[in-house]
């Protein structure tokens, strides 16, 4: 049995699947995917969740495990650029898939000295990405063998380059003069819910994950959770969409079954839940398995977000040199992330921007075929419309938005991006908005948080939770879970409580599945009507 049907939860499903197990997967909600959703809109579904694919091995590895490509479910293009910059000053800067263009782009931002310190950040990065991938992203649990086989090969060069007991600011601060670069490169804390001058100097590798590629998913992301869906429903999993679970019951020390809101009761030999293990910590899922993770595993809170999907025509001295992903920075990180600690929001905010239906190929179009999301692009691209996300980091919170505080948001976002040369006509409303208290609605004990416990602090991947909970039989994945937030990340929980649950079986090996194709309790899972206000 798997609770969740976020990204985890689907990999978790599927591995098991491949393995001959028969599977059931419930959902709270009427859609599967987690926070990879999408929202209605004038030029079709708009990304209203994650938007950046690294790591697509990951995937592959999935697909791989179902006796399936990934190829043949979804259509991936390697992104050129991986992000344009964008700063107050008039400067930009563009960081490529091509190594050589990024030097080329660093020696023309800031000359031979931003170069040269570019390049000696980017093999700090790379080293730590080699010797850490394996041993602690790809393992189920950070273990003192598994740090020891990190940097077993060069001790001293990998203590160097993770510079224990400093943040990633001041890491930052030590690798680039020019501060724009230390702002660029402190923006990947938030990738994982997290401040630069909170989060370890460790997360510098993050760059080196996104240095190594970024996908572009025809049809938006969507697709890449609809495609996990036909392949686990192909091998036979049985998804249940609006499917409630409100306890989890316990027998013997062991986890025995769920209860679900229409008091339906299902027993279960074992049970992966992805959610957030918050829910478990406060006794929402019962009083039984409130001690499957210490409460130290859920607090604090990394970030939530205020996210905006909606269709406009652009305009503006910007609009037309906008590639799929952009970032905006301030002018001042401290006014960013000092008054989200405080739960206000950004006086001076780095925003985001997804371009949807901006391609950096040569012809303007995505490799592939064209997905009905790109017919309906297209139709709205001849009135002249555009698909964007825009995401904005917000302080994670429980209580209500109030009408006055969206509005705040709005004037924030807009007239931010409007003095540096972006506007949106028509300008969407608030009603285009999902705030933190939203994600708190959707995501159940979350507190708004997208990214589980809080990066911040020298030994807080340490107190993530792992797969195996505390009670025998409950299984952990999701971005609140060991190896931690991101896309790959939480796919990579899934497959780690798979195996678990497997060796707990005593399954030895993998087998193709045998059983019958698996259904579904609805009939879509596209999109997700936007939240109320």
């Amino acid at each position: 049995m798997v609770v969740g049907a976020g990204i985890g939860g689907l990999c978790g499903a599927i591995r098991l699947a491949a393995q001959g197990l028969p599977v059931t997967l419930l959902e709270r909600h009427g859609w599967a995917g987690g926070k990879m959703r999408s929202l209605p809109s004038e030029a079709g579904p708009v990304d209203a969740g994650p938007t950046v694919l690294t790591m697509r091995g990951v995937f592959d590895d999935v697909f791989r495990a179902a006796g399936a490509r990934l190829d043949d479910h979804v259509s991936l293009t390697a992104e050129p650029v991986l992000a344009r910059h964008w700063w107050p000053d008039g400067a930009t800067l563009d960081l490529c898939a091509d190594p050589g263009r990024n030097a080329a782009e660093m020696r023309r931002f800031g000359g031979s000295v931003a170069e040269a310190e570019f390049r000696a950040f980017g093999a700090r990065t790379r080293h730590l990405f080699e010797r850490f991938e394996g041993p602690v992203m790809r393992s189920p649990r950070i273990t003192a063998g598994g740090l020891m086989r990190a940097v077993a090969d060069a001790p001293l060069a990998t203590l160097r380059a993770m510079a224990p007991g400093k943040t990633l600011a001041a890491l930052l601060s030590e690798s680039f003069s020019d501060p724009r670069l230390r702002q660029l490169f402190g923006r990947y804390a938030t990738y994982v819910g997290g401040s630069p001058f909170g989060a370890p100097a460790l997360l510098s590798l993050i760059w080196e994950a996104e240095a190594r590629g970024v996908w572009r998913v025809s049809g938006g992301m969507r697709a890449l959770a609809d495609a996990l869906v036909g392949l686990a429903q192909e091998i036979g999993v049985e998804i249940r969409l609006d499917t409630e679970v409100t306890g989890i019951e316990t027998q013997a020390g062991r986890a025995s079954a769920v209860t679900l809101a229409d008091g339906e009761r299902l027993p279960v030999r074992a049970l992966l839940f992805n959610g957030d293990p918050r829910a478990l910590t406060t006794g929402r899922l019962g009083p039984a398995i409130r001690h499957a993770v210490g409460a130290a595993a859920t607090a604090p809170r990394a970030l939530s977000a205020w996210v905006w999907a909606f269709a406009a025509r652009p305009g503006g001295a910007r609009s037309a040199d906008l590639a799929h992903h952009n970032v905006f920075f301030g002018a001042d990180p401290r006014a960013e992330f000092g008054p989200i600690r405080e739960g206000r929001l950004p006086e001076d905010p780095t925003l985001y921007v997804c371009a949807q239906d901006r391609w950096d190929s040569p012809s303007g179009t995505p490799s592939g075929g064209e997905t009905g999301a790109q017919t309906w692009a297209r139709a709205g691209a001849r009135a002249g419309l555009e698909r964007f996300e825009i995401i904005m980091n917000g302080a994670p919170r429980g209580s209500e938005v109030t009408p006055q505080e969206a509005q705040a948001c709005r004037k924030l976002t807009f007239q931010t991006l409007d003095r540096m040369g972006l506007s949106f006509t028509p300008m969407p409303g608030c009603a285009a908005l999902t705030t933190p208290a939203d994600f708190a609605q959707m995501f159940p004990a979350s507190r708004g948080s997208l990214y589980g416990r809080s990066p911040e602090g020298m030994m807080a991947s340490f107190r993530r939770p792992t797969t195996r909970s505390r009670v025998k039989g409950l299984y952990l994945a999701g971005g609140g879970v060991h190896p931690g937030p991101g896309i790959p990340m939480a796919a990579l929980s899934g497959s780690h409580a798979a195996a678990a649950i497997a060796t707990d079986l005593g399954l030895t090996s993998p087998s193709r599945p045998t059983a019958m194709p698996g259904g579904m309790s609805t009939a879509s899972t596209r999109t997700e009507p936007a939240p109320s206000r």
